[in-house]
């Protein structure tokens, strides 16, 4: 398997699953009679953010993660959605902008150094396969989970098989 194969569908699949989650969490608020901005700025706890910021955060895992791999200028992806239309085509432009690389692009990315943020004045260098596995993985699949986890505890009706995009 192919290191562009082992990331890029992995990644589509969960933002996939989100822009699912996303359209169940609407019609949640539709058949509830809910303010959409009650579940946007639900958090699962006090000092965590909230689920647009989650949506957010995936996204620019999947995509500044990939760009990185591939030795290309990192997207600049400005935090304005404000609705779950918004949202939604976050997730549709970056699954978009992921679609795009191919699999030269990724070859040798395993070995490469990756230089990356870590704050905001500290950087760390890793391979490729760590800077995926290490990094970009727990990141990307940690905001989906919370963003799962907020809409769940939220009464969303959405289970495993949504989180997988099976459902």
């Amino acid at each position: 398997m192919s290191f562009y194969d082992a990331s890029v569908p992995a990644l589509l699949q969960i933002l996939g699953s989100l822009s699912g989650i996303l359209s169940k969490a609407e019609a949640h608020c539709a058949s509830k009679n809910l303010q959409p901005e009650v579940l946007l700025s639900a958090r699962l706890y006090p000092d965590m953010l909230p689920f647009t910021r989650q949506i957010q955060l995936a996204c620019d895992f999947a995509g500044k993660g990939c760009a990185r791999l591939a030795h290309i200028d990192v997207p600049s992806t400005p935090d304005t959605e404000k609705g779950f239309g918004e949202l939604r085509q976050r997730l549709a432009n970056t699954s978009e902008y992921l679609k795009k690389f191919t699999p030269t692009q990724f070859e040798g990315a395993d070995s490469r150094e990756v230089t990356f943020p870590v704050g905001a004045d500290r950087t760390l260098t890793l391979k490729g396969q760590e800077f995926l596995n290490r990094f970009v993985f727990p990141n990307f699949y940690f905001h989906a989970a919370i963003a799962h986890g907020i809409l769940r505890h939220n009464g969303v009706e959405i289970g495993k098989r949504d989180f997988l995009g099976v459902a």
